[in-house]
């Protein structure tokens, strides 16, 4: 029994390698293959060298864009540095051999007290960061946690007997945002933004009725502005008994300078990928712990890791009001660990060191670029600067324009087209950890295609040259996915 795979043990009936362990009624384990799923010819495996196989796959390696070749301008949105003494960290096999079921087998949680620990103090270091009073690890994702957080929001009015029916969402925000009030359940109000960037107070005012269960707001905003009257906000919302709820896109923009819950945020998600470092190539793997204030915690899903009085830890699943799994078993909990072990060797002082860069790269990027493009909000921006090509599209280039001529100069384009409240929008996100020499790199070919759009407007239209696939066409390529791969 001991020797059997944990999964084999709570279900006999699973396959292994060599046949069932129990095989289900009916079932001969050791019946040969039907000869209808037999194949009718030789299979026509390559004959192909080590050497092959190896170069095969370094040169496809080579075709990938990432932050290990290049500056990555889409920054902690997409691409940021990952140190590998975490992926070391979360190779070890105290780790990686662990069963996800083995605390709940027999006395299995003894055998699991290290990761644990983790998940437990990775929750208190979260909530001393942020300011919240607890939080949940389990969702996978961003926007994962969002859903998980929305969904406290609306037990929290149900438990209460509101009848909530509305989701403030600004214009300039995540589009995750609306998306997952609406999953949840709620109809989205939109508040505009003023000309310095920032939400406007008096339409939000407009807006706000005993109909509305909250506010869903970016801190800094998608324009890399912090909201200065967040206190007024949260004022406005809390009067209707709203919530506050913080996207942590931008979190990473002031960790040690701000905590959400002390400004009026009573939920919030973290990107962990974002803001502490774990990878986020390919679309994952993600991870969106959630945070709540006082008046959500007997909402937060389940399970929780709670700390027995002499020390060890378990799971507990006693909270009758929770909305229940988010994911099944603790999240991601690789990418949690590449996260624990990224804040254990930073600490406090290193945490804020990575804001404190972000925001001086990306403002050294805004105070270089802004004679050359227009710069919406000319102002102290946070960790992101947004750009405006108004000028080079008086010339016939547009901001798709300029992102095809950077990936001519070897660099992955920067967001385009977003927020959608900046026309030509080019959104440039820096990160802490690349060095002056690279952003200086790119601050000269950013130029270069400002002086290009004057000289030679019209050589951008079949950029870009280096693909080894023509430009495709932009409409045709939305309407029809077959066009990206017809080239």
């Amino acid at each position: 029994m001991l020797n059997q795979p944990v999964d084999l043990i709570f279900n006999k009936s699973v396959k292994g390698r060599r046949g069932y362990v129990n095989p289900p009624v009916g079932v001969d384990a050791h019946a040969p293959i039907p000869q209808a799923f037999m194949r009718k010819s030789e299979c026509n495996w390559p004959e192909v060298s080590e050497l092959d196989v190896v170069r095969h796959f370094t040169l496809l390696s080579r075709l990938n864009y990432s932050v290990d070749t290049n500056f990555y301008p889409l920054g902690s949105c997409t691409m940021k540095y990952n140190p590998r003494i975490t992926e070391k960290i979360a190779q070890l096999s105290g780790f990686t051999d662990l069963h996800p079921l083995l605390p709940q087998l027999l006395q299995g949680e003894k055998f699991t007290q290290g990761a644990l620990q983790v998940l437990f103090e990775m929750e208190e270091w979260l909530c001393e960061i942020t300011g919240m009073k607890a939080f949940t690890l389990q969702p996978l994702a961003g926007a994962h946690g969002e859903l998980a957080g929305v969904m406290m929001i609306a037990a929290y009015h149900r438990a209460k007997g509101n009848k909530k029916k509305y989701i403030i969402v600004p214009d300039a925000a995540h589009g995750t945002n609306p998306a997952t009030a609406s999953i949840v359940g709620y109809e989205i109000l939109s508040v505009k933004t003023t000309p310095q960037g920032i939400l406007d107070l008096d339409d939000l005012k407009s807006k706000v009725n005993n109909d509305v269960a909250g506010l869903m707001l970016t801190c800094p905003d998608t324009h890399g502005i912090f909201h200065s009257d967040i206190d007024k906000i949260a004022e406005i919302i809390h009067a209707v008994d709203g919530l506050m709820y913080y996207d942590g896109a931008n979190l990473n923009a002031i960790l040690g300078r701000c905590r959400p819950g002390d400004v009026g945020f009573d939920v919030m998600h973290i990107n962990i990928h974002k803001t502490f470092s774990a990878p986020h190539g390919g679309g994952g793997p993600g991870s969106g712990p959630v945070g709540v204030s006082d008046r959500l915690l007997p909402f937060l899903p389940i399970s929780r890791v709670i700390k027995r009085a002499d020390g060890s830890f378990a799971l507990n699943y006693d909270y009758p009001q929770s909305v229940g799994y988010i994911s099944s078993f603790y999240g991601n909990f690789s990418v949690l660990l590449k996260a624990f072990a990224y804040t254990l060797i930073l600490g406090g002082d290193g945490l804020k060191q990575t804001s404190d860069h972000a925001v001086l790269n990306a403002n050294y990027i805004r105070a270089c670029l802004k004679d050359y493009y227009t710069v919406p909000y000319d102002r102290i921006c946070m960790h992101e600067v947004v750009f405006s090509a108004e000028k080079q599209v008086a010339r016939g280039v547009h901001a798709i324009d300029v992102a095809k001529f950077l990936i001519d100069k070897g660099y992955h384009p920067p967001t385009v087209y977003f927020p959608m409240t900046v026309k030509e929008a080019i959104m440039v996100e820096p990160t802490e950890t690349e060095s002056k020499q690279s952003i200086d790199e790119f601050i000269q070919v950013m130029i270069k295609a400002d002086e290009l759009s004057k000289t030679a407007p019209e050589s951008f239209h079949d950029m870009p040259k280096t693909m080894p696939i023509s430009r495709p066409d932009e409409v045709k390529a939305a309407k029809d996915i077959n066009t990206c791969y017809r080239g």
